[in-house]
């Protein structure tokens, strides 16, 4: 049986905005090449949520802020999105 060989990973965190709330969540990429960018997951046709875990969802409005391990965050929710480090 062979081995599988499985690409190094990192960890970056997200924000995304939706109708409804502000999502920030830790996002599993490639370390490089293929996919590597968060332009190039959020991008993929074939995939309809993003896999988020650590998560913070804050309401935008009224509402308590909760956390999560796990979210699946719909595509077709999202309004905004970039790297927490970003300034906004």
């Amino acid at each position: 049986m062979e081995a599988q060989v499985t690409s190094p990973k990192r960890i970056e965190r997200v924000v995304f905005e939706t109708d409804r709330h502000l999502v920030a969540g830790d996002v599993t990429l490639p370390s490089n090449g293929y996919e590597g960018r968060l332009s190039d997951a959020i991008n993929r046709e074939d995939v309809a949520f993003i896999r988020l875990t650590d998560v913070e969802l804050v309401p935008l409005g009224e509402g308590q802020a909760t956390r999560h391990d796990f979210l699946m965050l719909a595509k077709a929710h999202i309004r905004l999105a970039h790297p927490a480090h970003d300034p906004c």
